[in-house]
Order: C-alpha cells, then structure tokens, then sequence
C-alpha cells in the first residue's frame, strides 16, 4: 500500500538558493509554544481529503444558488492538507539547511508578501459594454464565434439536406442557446427533450420559439469546422473540430476580468462516455470519464480567468515531462504581478516555484515527502517556533491559507452543475460547445454582479433569475418574427404577445421613412378545417375576407379586384 506524506514548507528563492519561510498571516495569532514534531504530528495525523469532490447530482436549492464560495468555512473542512510557499528572495538569511540533492539551501526567513498592483473585478472594457444581461453574456459569446458556428452549420446542412436546407442565421443560433440555458435553469438537463415541448407538461416558451423538429435538427447538424478540411489539420491537432471556437472564445476570459489576490489552478472534468480520442478516466471525480481541463480560477469569485483543454499525449511521443509545472505556467502567463497561486502536488515543485519568481508571483501547494528537493532533516528541524493559529483545532497558519484557497476550481464545477446546459449527446465536439455555454453564462454572471451590486438586493437566487433572464432574452427575437402560430393556445398566446408588443413599440418615423406605404401583410393564422367542404380533413390558412370563414381552394375561387367587384355585384351584395 503505497503511503504519501505531505510536508508543510514556505520557500524563499534567490538565483541559487532557496529559503524556507514561517512569518504567519498578518490575521493569524502565533503560538510559539508548540515544537516542530508536535506541527508535524498534526499534519502527519491528519486525514487527506485533497481529491474530495462535490458529487454532481447534489440537490442546490434556490436559496443557496446565489451564495458566494466562502474559503473560510472550506479551511473548516479540510484539515488534512500541508502547503508550501514559494516567495521573492530577502536580504535577511536564518538558519540554513541542505536538499537532498545537494544542491538547493534552505533557509528559515519571514518573508513579506506584496499584494496585486491591479484592481480586482471586471476590467473597464467589461464595465463599458455589459449594458444588460444578454450583452453582458455576449462579450464572451462573441459575433465572430456565432459566424463560425453558422456559416459551419449551413455547409453541412446543406451537404446533408441540400435545396431543402433552410439556413440559420445568428438569430436562430441564439434562440437554440437560449433553449438550452433554459432547460439548464429548469433542472431538465437530463429530460428528454420531447417533454419539454410536450402540450400538457411542457414549458410553453419551447413550443413557442422553434418547433421539436427544428431544434432536433439544429443539434445534429450543429457544426465549428469544415468537416471535408479536418482530417489535415487532425494531423497536428486533435482538438481540430472545435479549436478555432475555443480559442476565440479562451483570448476573452482574461480580457474581461481581473482576478484576485489568489488564483487557484486544478483540473475539470466534463462528463463524456462516447467516443473522443482524448477521453479521460479518473476514479476519484464523481463522473469517472470525460473530457479533462486544466483551469485557471478567481479563489473569491471562481471566475474561469484561464481553460486549456487536455488531449492527451502527443502522437508517437512518451509522457510529458514536467507536465503540471508546464499547465501552471500557461494558465498564468499574463498573470500580473503580486497574485499568489495555488495548487496541489500533482503542481507544485522546486522549478515552478522559480519560474512563477520570474514573473514575481508566489506559490501555494502540497509537496510530498520524498522530493529530493526537500532537506532529509526537514521533518525534525523545521518551523522551531511554528505558526499556529488559537482555533480549538491549532491548525498551522499555512495549512489554513492552503485550505482557504484550494476550492476554487470545485466550486466553479459545482454552481456549473447546478444549472448546466449539457444535453445527451455522443459527438465530444458538442460537449465542449456545452461547457463554454455553461463557463460564459457564469462568468457573465459574476461581472453583472460586481457591475451592478444593487441588482436584486438581499436575493438568494440571484443565479437562476439571471439564466432564466439571459435564456428568453436569447429566445424572444426568434419569437417575435415567427410566421406561423403555434398549435397549442398557450403557446400561441405567448406568441401574439411578444409580436403585438413589438408592433405597437415600433416608431412610426422609421414607417415613413421606408417610402410608400403598402397594403398590411395579413397576421399569421391558423390552419383550420374547412368550413364548406364536406366532413374531411381538408385543412386551410386561407378565410374568406368578407365572412371569415375557412375555406380551402377547393371551395374557392380567385378573381382580381375588377372582377371581384362585378361578382359581388351579381350577388347583390356590392
């Protein structure tokens, strides 16, 4: 059975050495009367909760969807973890100890942490243009990636169905994300579509935006790449499909949002059985396969600063050496300076620690015990005056800094879940389109909360209120063009609504500069039966303009107006 200890550590690192550091936060209390064995006991004696997880079937009520992640009550929670900081170099130098390498020096200094020179929370860019709650979301969900998704759809709707393809355009694109951020809000992620749309139990805003067979349509042939094209650019890159949507849709997030003091980096994991060359299993995540990604997040907000999408090794290569020191340092470059970054063992080493030192960013992780960059006596000689905080518990100051920001990325997963856009599908393209929808719609939600702190004030449910606002927003102008009612009256209704508001907010200026005005198009009616016509099933848009009765052109016949006013007149009725 193969054992893990963790050490805790909080480097300092110079060109060549490297210092090991105790000073406590400026909140914790110290209490020098504990020794470094009886730290080292509570730390060694403590149970690792690290790959703890919520599960994601986790019933969120609406009163707690709206709750920001609190970190304190997280350092409750975990009680098993050791960390290690890596900080800037100090002048001063204590005691001093050698790696079992041999190469690194150790050295027991108070190191002060200088904070972030940037403003956390949304950029200016982002304050500048969020003017409601649909521009808000499209600042991520940009023009340029709805062309992509049309013009892509279209081809292949159009190799499939030909002449008979009717195209999309991004008015119809947005309408389906809308139905799909809808059915997220309304916990039907895993109902099948046909009972949304059902008459009797369904939600009347499906059948009111685009009929069943539409939608289905539109999730089948919905495309991010020329299809004929990727098998070339597979070669090199096996997130072909979808790589030019997911990086127009990556260069937005850091564009948008200032994180905080602390970033947390750790892995994702989108749920996905079917087939995808880059597949992940995982044991300890509650959906065991998927589609894994490497996540850059705001420990306050769980902003989704950063995304990098795993896809396995490289074609005809071995592991990847030095793999997570690699993913942090992606997921950080343009990170300004003074942040701190958190993360776990699978991270954490000597050589990131520098490289992050580099850019002037320090460095929270988990390390384990047989590092060979670790002194063989660190266990019995560390932290001689060790901070520990008064809690009935006497945690170690550093163990509770690491708890307070190791939940970044799980709470991300977790309010994601909640209210996820995710339908049964078995194409993997389609399930990263999915999980950008879900990471944008968040997003978009925690810049629209710091913008307008006084929106719903006091609310707990802030979260739902804004999907669902954000969903039919992204339906109505769908609706309001529609040519044809919907069958079932409340549908209908909701139709005739939406379309008489739009006519009657419509200036009459823009009427009289359209030039001469022309006979009114007819409103769109409903098929009926005939009215004339023996008992059959002869349905008809078509009334007569002077009884309104249905009637179908069997029973009908055309004339023009001259002649329509001489057969009138025959009647006795002109």
């Amino acid at each position: 059975m193969r054992t893990m200890m963790r050490t805790m550590m909080r480097t300092t690192t110079r060109r060549n050495t490297t210092l090991p550091s105790v000073s406590p936060p400026p909140t914790t209390p110290r209490s020098p009367c504990f020794s470094a064995a009886q730290v080292l006991e509570q730390i060694s004696s403590s149970v690792d909760q690290e790959d703890y997880c919520e599960s994601e079937e986790e019933d969120v009520s609406e009163d707690e969807d709206g709750e920001e992640y609190n970190p304190e009550r997280d350092a409750d929670d975990y009680d098993g973890d050791s960390a290690s900081r890596s900080c800037s170099s100090s002048e001063e130098e204590g005691e001093r100890d050698t790696a079992a390498n041999g190469k690194i020096k150790w050295s027991s200094v108070a190191i002060r942490r200088h904070g972030p020179v940037v403003t956390p929370g949304p950029t200016a860019y982002a304050a500048s243009r969020a003017l409601d709650i649909e521009s808000t979301f499209r600042l991520f969900v940009t023009p340029a990636i709805e062309k992509i998704i049309v013009d892509m759809t279209n081809l292949q709707g159009v190799r499939k169905y030909g002449d008979g393809w009717r195209p999309m355009d991004s008015t119809d694109l947005r309408a389906y994300v809308g139905l799909l951020i809808l059915a997220g809000v309304y916990r039907s992620r895993g109902e099948a579509a046909a009972s949304l749309w059902d008459a009797e139990s369904g939600r009347t805003v499906f059948r009111a935006t685009m009929p069943l067979k539409v939608f289905h349509k539109y999730s089948r042939l919905l495309r991010f790449d020329d299809r004929q094209s990727r098998p070339a650019r597979l070669a090199t890159d096996r997130l072909a499909a979808i790589r030019e949507v997911w990086n127009l849709w990556e260069e937005r997030q850091p564009a948008l949002y200032n994180p905080g003091p602390d970033v947390m980096v750790d892995e994702q994991l989108v749920p996905f059985r079917g087939r995808c060359p880059f597949r992940q299993y995982i044991p300890s995540k509650p959906a065991k396969y998927g589609i894994k990604s490497w996540v850059a997040c705001d420990v306050k907000s769980s902003y989704a600063w950063k995304m990098q999408v795993y896809t396995g090794k490289a074609a005809g290569g071995g592991p990847e050496k030095n793999q997570g020191t690699r993913v942090v340092l992606d997921l950080t470059e343009g990170l300004p300076a003074g942040h701190n970054v958190t993360c776990d063992n699978f991270f954490t080493s000597y050589e990131l620690g520098q490289r992050l030192l580099e850019r002037n960013l320090t460095m929270v992780g988990t390390v384990r015990k047989n590092k060979a960059e670790l002194p063989p006596a660190l266990l019995d000689t560390l932290h001689a005056e060790p901070d520990v905080s008064d809690r009935r518990d006497r945690k170690p100051a550093l163990i509770l800094d690491y708890n307070c920001n190791k939940g970044g990325v799980d709470n991300l997963d977790k309010v994601v879940g909640t209210y996820s856009c995710r339908r049964m599908t078995a194409r993997w393209p389609l399930v990263i389109f999915h999980n950008i929808l879900d990471a944008s719609s968040y997003n978009a939600f925690v810049i629209w909360r710091e913008i307008k702190p006084d929106w719903m004030p006091g609310k707990r449910n802030k979260r739902r209120v804004f999907l669902e606002q954000l969903g039919k927003a992204l339906v109505k102008p769908l609706i309001q063009r529609r040519h044809r009612l919907p069958r079932t009256q409340a549908a209908s209704a909701l139709v005739k609504v939406l379309q008489s508001a739009t006519a009657e907010a419509r200036p009459p200026a823009r009427e009289q500069a359209a030039g001469p005005v022309s006979a009114a198009a007819p409103p769109p009616v409903a098929s009926k039966r005939c009215q004339l016509c023996p008992p059959k099933d002869a349905k008809t848009h078509t009334a007569c303009c002077r009884c309104k009765k249905y009637i179908c052109k069997g029973s009908s016949h055309a004339y023009c107006h001259t002649c329509a006013h001489w057969a009138f007149s025959q009647d006795g009725t002109g």
